[in-house]
């Protein structure tokens, strides 16, 4: 699917798009959002960061950082999710652009996240290298993003088959059907978390730590410039 046909179909759903996260996901993925955030907080000893949050949607990762600061950029292409965003947050700063192409100078931000965004991006080597250069040394690089499977498991195959054939079904109810079914269509397009983290790698990023959700449908890859 071409890029710009990826943002209008999230500008067709912003409205409803957090809704229905809540209703297929049964609302937890804001635990993994929560879990990745304490988990990249272990590898941070300052006290004024500079957080952008790349596909930042509607804001969901915005949130729990705010927690920790105020200084936070948020960045998406979709011009329909940054309404909402901006209006849950109006005093964080929005930004749309897309992910291989960021409105900063070198060596900006101490922290760099992108939760369940970069699958959406076509070029993601090319995201991956603007995040090497707009991350100060050691900077800390947050990955939550659904990835292909690599091994079979009755667990896995049982999640697929819900994100296959069920989200869908619920989706339409509420919002867009295209824009789920294109959700594990894009998965099984995407890298595994082995393939995910060889990249990172080729790119001058040191893997800190990685967990897996949902029976390895969900990975948390957290990295540093290096």
């Amino acid at each position: 699917m071409q890029q710009e046909k990826i943002v209008k179909m999230f500008d067709k759903i912003a409205n409803k798009y957090d809704v229905v996260n809540r209703v297929v996901s049964f609302g937890i993925d804001k635990n993994w959002r929560k879990e990745s955030v304490n988990e990249c907080f272990k590898f941070i000893d300052k006290k004024e960061i500079i957080i952008l949050d790349v596909a930042c949607g509607t804001g969901d990762m915005i949130e729990i950082w705010k927690k920790h600061t105020h200084n936070i950029y948020g960045i998406d292409p979709s011009k329909e999710m940054l309404k909402v965003a901006k209006n849950r947050f109006p005093d964080i700063s929005f930004y749309q652009n897309y992910a291989v192409d960021l409105p900063f100078e070198d060596n900006f931000a101490d922290i760099l996240s992108i939760s369940f965004g970069l699958r959406n991006v076509i070029e993601v080597e090319k995201a991956i290298k603007e995040f090497y250069r707009v991350l100060k040394k050691d900077g800390i690089l947050l990955i939550l993003e659904f990835t292909k499977k690599d091994k079979n498991s009755v667990f896995r195959t049982t999640i697929d088959f819900y994100s296959n054939k069920i989200l869908p079904k619920i989706a339409s109810f509420i919002s867009d059907k295209e824009a789920y079914e294109y959700l594990p269509n894009s998965i099984e397009q995407f890298y595994t978390k082995e393939e995910l983290i060889q990249l990172l790698n080729r790119n001058n990023f040191k893997i800190l730590n990685t967990k897996s959700f949902n029976f390895s449908q969900v990975s948390l890859i957290i990295a540093k410039k290096i």
